[in-house]
């Protein structure tokens, strides 16, 4: 099992970007996951950070740490966002290891929190998240958003 890092593996890039796409965009959406991706690559800032979880040759899940999830609580960042893994590799804690490398970035780029934003009730709680209120989303609607710290 390995994570891989599109910033520090660029040769990663096209995969990721076809990856994520798949996974989370919509057509009106694509751009974004490319565009993201790409520039990733050339900043010299510690986000946006995105990563793809690898078993032998299979991808198997990926996850992005990104300075907004497109939600109205742009005072907290940095966001772990788009976590997925694949159905047939899921209740591994595969999850975890994304949460984890993500956290690490984070602290590492001189965060002392994380947040996410989601739907889900009890599985971001079995990582250490705290659900700290309601944030906006631009096209309508809301989710719950959790905070961990990073110690």
């Amino acid at each position: 099992m390995e994570i891989i890092s599109v910033k520090e593996k660029p040769e990663y890039k096209d995969i990721a970007i076809g990856y994520f796409q798949n996974k989370w965009a919509s057509k009106d959406s694509l751009m974004i996951y490319d565009d993201c991706i790409n520039h990733c690559i050339t900043t010299k800032n510690p986000l946006p950070q995105w990563y793809l979880l690898i078993e032998g040759e299979e991808i198997i899940g990926c996850a992005g740490l990104i300075t907004n999830d497109f939600i109205s609580r742009m005072d907290l960042y940095p966001w772990i966002c788009a976590l997925f893994i694949e159905e047939a590799h899921r209740g591994n804690s595969y999850g975890a290891l994304l949460l984890e490398k993500a956290k690490e970035d984070a602290k590492q780029g001189g965060f002392a929190f994380a947040y996410l934003c989601t739907d889900h009730i009890g599985y971001y709680e079995k990582y250490g998240f705290h659900y700290i209120g309601e944030g906006y989303h631009p096209w309508g609607g809301s989710s719950r958003i959790y905070e961990v710290y990073l110690g």
